[in-house]
């Protein structure tokens, strides 16, 4: 569940760099803050489940191909295109 946060006796040269950084890329102040913030704490512990579900779902996407031990030598022979 989201939560509010009021910050105060911001510098008002960080709010203004805040500021400009939200509109170049054409975000609210307030999600700007949110991402800056994402950014630099780090991430929540995750389930090895959790970590491994993008390579799963990106698996699922992709076509079903298999490489053999001589396939992947060739390949490492004359490198990738």
């Amino acid at each position: 569940m989201p939560t509010t946060l009021t910050l105060k006796n911001i510098p008002a040269d960080l709010y203004e760099r805040l500021k400009l950084a939200a509109e170049a890329r054409r975000r609210s102040l307030n999600r700007e803050a949110i991402v800056c913030l994402e950014t630099v704490l780090p991430p929540r512990k995750m389930t090895p489940g959790e970590r491994l579900m993008p390579a799963r779902q990106l698996q699922e996407t992709l076509q079903p191909n298999v490489f053999l031990a001589p396939d992947i030598e060739k390949f490492r022979r004359r490198g990738l295109p």
